[in-house]
């Protein structure tokens, strides 16, 4: 589903240059999960921004469901963005004015792939079944989280990429996220990379990777 094939980054600081990413190999197959963890600063985040096209690398390919990014424009980009993947960050990203049932299907809409039964199966499922008529604001940091994963789920996507998606939540709140984002992944059949600096949240996902000097290597269990 996904493939970095030796995909390489160097960013220019006031120290000179600083290479965050160095040929980086790695596949995703449907279906699977996988953590990538790392110390701050390690280049996570920047390794799923070019997963999902929203970055360039400077050497090397993304290939998603056999589509190689290079190959597309932005446009292109764009749409395959708004058509296969969907998105989850640490900062929840949902549309205050919007209510919870126009938060949920905001991507799926867009990508002209609403589905009322989907949704209301994905509301129920993530708690939400009775506020869809609730702002952002009146909902609670996990409700809210619920929400910006049933935002990235709407659409059905081929490929999730969550970047820190329990990093501001208790550990109570964030074992419930995760179990159900894990639970719907499994259901939906997406393949998952999650940036995490926990390894209690990495634990449950089939496979994890540590990012270090621009390298990444797998841990064995």
């Amino acid at each position: 589903m996904l493939a970095l094939q030796q995909v390489s980054k160097t960013f220019t600081t006031p120290q000179g240059q600083l290479l965050v990413l160095n040929e980086i190999n790695l596949t995703l197959a449907r279906g699977e999960s996988l953590a990538l963890m790392g110390e701050s600063g390690s280049g996570k985040s920047t390794l799923l921004h070019i997963a999902a096209g929203l970055e360039a690398p400077d050497l090397g390919h993304v290939v998603i469901d056999e589509q190689s990014l290079s190959s597309l424009n932005e446009p292109a980009r764009a749409k395959l963005r708004r058509q296969q993947l969907g998105l989850i960050f640490q900062q929840f990203h949902l549309v205050p004015s919007l209510n919870v049932i126009d938060n949920l299907t905001l991507q799926a809409r867009l990508a002209h792939k609403e589905d009322g039964e989907w949704s209301a199966y994905l509301l129920d499922r993530l708690g939400l079944a009775g506020r869809e008529r609730h702002y952002p604001e009146q909902l609670s940091g996990g409700q809210q989280q619920r929400l910006a994963i049933g935002r990235a789920l709407a659409v059905r996507p081929s490929l999730l990429l969550a970047d820190e998606p329990t990093g501001n939540l208790d550990e109570q709140s964030a074992d419930t996220v995760l179990a159900l984002l894990l639970d719907l992944v499994k259901e939906t059949q997406c393949a998952l990379l999650m940036v995490t600096h926990s390894a209690r949240v990495a634990a449950p996902l089939d496979r994890t990777f540590h990012l270090h000097l621009g390298s990444l290597k797998e841990t064995k269990r």
